[in-house]
């Protein structure tokens, strides 16, 4: 399916906003009427009716309802947030409805407890997957995105098994993590993702999780401290309930996936006729006509089956499950399997009042990479008049019998005359065919928690906590001596990751109820180790023997050597925690919590953090003068502050304190006929400390209808000080070229919305709408290390393809995060983009580095997500959409294609492919007038807006009940993914985390049937 290319202006896309609700009326005539009210006596519009387990009549929106039913018969009547009511039917019957006790008690998961959701403070978003419209789930991540207002969920392209990079109210950090802070069930995960494993929460089932919570300001964050400055996601699975029967429920999947689209690159014909054009000697080129991408890419099959059983012993609650995923990658050899399971026991002794909740989980991986690597980028590049293979003795003896450019070898090996070019493109398919990246990993997470009701003074509960995670992982790298990339030697690579964390908790509750007055205080303490270790080695392989003769089996890589490879880390974190929760007369609340951190990561003096917030909430519809509205049940007003903080360095645990390091057998010291390792010193700063950030929220709840409409609507400010940089440092200073240091500050500030409605609801058919809207400003308020306005820093994380490690985006005062700072570009009186010419910004007569400017950033300061959807009967149609606004990409693919020339088509021997849309703007990345090569790559003509509007996924599908003589009910459904995108970007996908537009791994499109039984 190819990208949708609509022209909108984009204030058209406010229309996504202005949703327009409508009620509707149903009646019908009947033998039994009546009217339904609430409790204070107004009509109750939509409620349902049913008999004998099946709807017969919805009321009116003045509450009426007719129904064709015998006089006597059993009548059920639901409505949302109202506790049911079965009564038998009669004539002119008033029934009064009374709000679900159970529902208004419903509870959201905070750090530390639960809270009423009625009663929440501060800014949190509490979510359960809906299984009707959640479309293809293959991470966790998966399942948040564009459902959260001021959540960015961006996938990790097409790659099997993908995470996400989820950005919660922006970033608020430079140089340290800006991802958020994951718990399971109660357990803190390490953010650090093994060597192999595909993602950060790859060892939970999807289909095991019962609830997301996703606190956003620091009211609610505080209570983590030191690991909250980005937002917490707390995930909670699905258990079993006491009393219950055995259940048996089984979800499967087949998946279908493509290619969405594919870069537009010349045929083998198109390119003949160009570098004819062009003077170039076409004599040199082949003859075939060879589709690269076709080579690589493939029609996916994947596949995803669960099983789980859950139910209740007398007092003993459990649920088991276990998944098996197979995810084809559309790239070839590439590909992921994954197998989960997950044991939950929550057993309760002495009448509820000793509660245990137990939960274990294994995963186990495999991953093939091999594709995952550069072949993208080589299937764009490839001279497309050469084949695949090739029955030339050359590529034969040499090349495994892929055809690839070659050159004269200088093994000093008679028996191996020729190598592969390393400065021509890569033959694709023979990447694919002649290397080899498996990875294989272990993942084990346990957690025990205890909860203690004392006997005879049951307002005070202990709670103790303790759980773990353990991870290994054996990444191999295979390269033939045939590859390209290791001709002649080969090699032969492993790494060894392993990781392991444990946390223990424990704290006092007491919550009690005086009057009009309830108090909830909590207190409590936490310690937390998290340590990581492995190695990383290995050689090519020795082929021959002393002889030159070739060996039956290549010798592999001496392990002696391993110990020089290895490397290890460790920090740990001690932790005092407290809260209270205040609510007087069930209109005013108020939350205060303080956490103090105490990190390994920093010097004595600087290794505690104090992290205090309070908060707010003035239920203004609970007051008299609210009494009047009717059809406004819900009116909050929250208020909040706090600090969090950061200390998140990485791999550098112990940075405060010298450290030297070993050399390895290549970096040995000679003396005489001896060689020595040596000890190199290591950059430290014993005056580094926490990250702080600051955050002010105001928000407003809203419920209409007996909330068959509910929104909310926030406003924030954060600030960040004592940012963690790594900055250049003067020569001499250290033995390193940057140092670490407290400098700096930044700020994001703005507004998020979220709508929840129900417009239609009718005996057969109801339509759900959920639309969250989040705006969000970024800005760097302070850098030091550097004086002047014209100070900024390089962002190494990111270079593009043409120059030699060229950088192009940079801190800066004054602008976003991750700026792109380039020239800005000349065009003559056509609009037609001048090569090479570019505007003297600062008036001097010369285009220097100083002339170059900030020009917009990756990071979107609007993103929006709409969920519809429709159920008729037993029939329900969904769909999904998110938006992105204002997000700019480099287009790293034209810009690295210009060289449109005789001489930039063919270079160090060889020829590269280009683009239409090259050729067509005719840059020869040569200036006409002084023959010197441009920088043309450094203009902002390449940052593109990429703002989007991608539908997620549309679902149909039908559920089924009395199955098999009524043993079973399920569902059967048909998912399409990703079926279109609407974007003026031209590039492949407009999605791209980094901001530079190279060498992805395509995000296809989908289709998916799947099925769900319950037993």
């Amino acid at each position: 399916m190819k990208q949708v290319k609509i022209k909108l202006p984009l204030r058209t896309l406010a229309l996504a906003g202005g949703l327009f609700l409508s009620a509707t009326a149903f009646a019908q005539s009947g033998a039994v009427k009546g009217q339904v009210k609430d409790a204070t006596g107004e009509p109750v519009m939509g409620a349902t009716i049913t008999a004998n387990g099946k709807t017969v009549g919805i009321t009116d929106m003045d509450g009426n309802y007719s129904v064709n039913v015998a006089p006597g018969t059993k009548l059920t009547f639901t409505y949302l947030g109202m506790a049911p009511q079965t009564v038998a039917a009669g004539d002119n019957m008033v029934i009064t409805m009374k709000a679900d006790e159970k529902t208004l008690s419903d509870v959201v998961v905070i750090g530390y407890g639960r809270v009423k959701k009625d009663d929440l403070t501060g800014s949190v978003t509490a979510i359960k997957p809906d299984e009707l419209s959640k479309g293809i789930t293959n991470s966790a991540s998966d399942m948040l995105v564009g459902k959260v207002a001021g959540v960015d969920v961006q996938t990790a392209g097409g790659t099997p098994g993908a995470g996400a990079t989820i950005r919660i109210r922006g970033g608020s950090s430079l140089n340290a993590s800006n991802d958020p802070l994951y718990v399971i069930d109660g357990l803190v995960i390490d953010g650090n993702t093994a060597t192999g494993m595909s993602n950060i929460l790859a060892g939970i089932n999807p289909n095991d999780i019962e609830t997301f919570t996703v606190l956003k300001d620091a009211s609610a964050t505080a209570i983590y401290g030191s690991r909250a400055s980005n937002g917490v996601i707390i995930i909670t699975t699905k258990k079993g309930k006491a009393g219950s029967a055995p259940k048996l429920a089984y979800n499967g999947t087949v998946t279908m996936s493509h290619t969405q689209k594919r870069y537009d690159v010349l045929s083998g014909d198109e390119y003949r006729n160009l570098i004819t054009q062009l003077g170039g000697d076409a004599t040199l080129l082949g003859t075939a006509n060879t589709d690269w991408q076709d080579e690589i890419f493939r029609t996916a099959l994947s596949t995803d089956h669960n099983i789980s059983i859950s139910g209740g012993l007398k007092n003993m609650p459990y649920r088991i499950s276990g998944g098996y995923q197979y995810d084809e990658g559309i790239i070839k050899q590439s590909d992921m399997n994954r197998w989960n399971s997950s044991v939950n026991l929550s057993p309760h002794f002495f009448d509820s009042h000793l509660n245990f909740n137990i939960t274990a989980k294994y995963t186990y991986e495999k991953n093939n990479y091999t594709g995952n690597g550069g072949v993208v980028g080589s299937a764009l590049k490839m001279d497309p008049t050469r084949p695949v293979r090739s029955d030339d003795p050359i590529f034969q003896q040499y090349t495994g019998g892929y055809w690839q450019y070659t050159q004269a070898a200088k093994f000093n090996n008679s028996n191996w005359a020729y190598t592969t070019n390393g400065n021509a493109p890569a033959n694709p398919v023979a990447t694919l065919g002649l290397t080899s990246t498996i990875a294989h990993t272990n993942d084990f997470t346990g957690n025990v928690e205890a909860d203690y009701k004392i006997h005879g003074f049951e307002d005070l509960h202990l709670h103790a906590n303790f759980g773990g995670q353990y991870t290994n992982s054996r990444q191999t790298s295979d390269n033939s001596i045939y590859s390209r990339e290791n001709n002649y030697y080969g090699w032969d690579g492993i790494t060894r990751y392993y990781k392991y964390s444990m946390t223990g908790n424990a704290y006092a509750e007491y919550a009690h109820v005086w009057g009009i007055h309830d108090f909830d205080i909590m207190g409590g303490a936490e310690q937390s180790h998290y340590h990581r270790t492995g190695y990383n080695q290995g050689f090519g392989l020795d082929g021959y023997n002393s002889d030159h003769q070739k060996l039956a089996e290549p010798a592999r890589y001496n392990e002696a050597f391993r110990d020089q490879q290895a490397w290890g880390h460790h920090y740990s974190i001690l932790s005092y925690f407290g809260r209270l929760n205040y609510t007087l007369a069930e209109k005013y609340s108020l939350t205060a919590t303080f956490r103090a951190d105490g990190s390994s990561r920093f010097a004595k003096g600087h290794q505690w953090g104090y992290f205090p917030s309070a908060a707010f909430m003035w239920r203004i519809s609970s007051e008299k003068f609210f009494k009047n509205m009717p059809w406004w049940n819900d009116f909050k007003l929250r208020l909040s502050y706090g600090l969090t903080g950061q200390q998140d360095l990485g791999d550098l645990d112990f940075y405060y304190t010298p450290l030297y390091s070993k050399s390895d057998q290549y970096a040995e010291y000679p003396f005489g006929n001896k060689y020595y390792t040596t000890l190199r010193p290591q950059p430290y700063n014993t005056d580094l400390t926490w990250e702080k950030t600051a955050t002010y929220n105001v928000g407003f709840d809203f419920g209409f209808l007996n909330n068959r409409i509910t929104a909310s609507a926030d406003a924030y400010y954060r600030k960040t000080t004592d940012l963690l940089q790594s900055v250049i440092i003067p020569t001499g200073t250290m033995f390193a070229e940057q140092l670490w240091e407290n400098m700096g500050s930044l700020e994001n500030y703005g507004v998020e919305f979220t709508l929840d409605a129900k417009p239609i609801v009718t005996k057969d058919f109801t339509w759900d709408l959920s639309y969250n809207f989040g705006w969000n400003h970024n800005e760097i308020t302070e850098l030091r290390g550097g004086e002047g306005d014209d100070y900024y820093q390089w962002n190494t994380s990111n270079t593009i393809s043409r120059g030699n490690s060229t950088y192009l985006q940079v801190q800066k005062v004054g602008e976003p995060m991750n700026s792109f700072f380039v020239y800005q570009q000349v065009y003559d009186k056509d609009g037609k983009p001048l090569e090479g010419v570019f505007v003297d910004r600062n008036g001097d007569g010369i285009i220097s580095e100083a002339d170059r400017y900030c020009y917009k950033s990756p990071a979107a300061p609007v993103t929006m997500g709409l969920t519809t959807k429709f159920t008729y009967k037993n029939w329900d149609l969904s769909a999904s959409f998110r938006a992105s606004i204002g997000n700019y990409v480099y287009y790293d693919n034209l810009s690295n294609n210009t060289y449109i020339s005789a001489t930039g088509l063919y270079s160090n021997n060889a020829f590269q492919n280009t683009t239409p849309d090259a050729v067509a703007l005719g840059w020869s990345g040569i200036d006409a007038t002084t023959g010197q090569q441009t920088q043309h790559w450094l203009s902002d003509y390449f940052v593109r807006n990429a703002s989007f509007v991608k539908c997620q996924n549309i679902t149909l599908g039908y559920t089924f009940s009395h199955l098999w003589g009524g043993e079973a009910g399920g569902r059967v459904f048909l998912t399409a993914q990703n079926p279109f995108i609407i974007t003026k970007y031209d590039g492949l996908d407009p999605e791209v985390q980094s901001g530079i537009d190279k060498n992805p791994y395509p995000r296809p499109w989908s289709l998916q049937f799947g099925l769900n039984l319950n037993f």
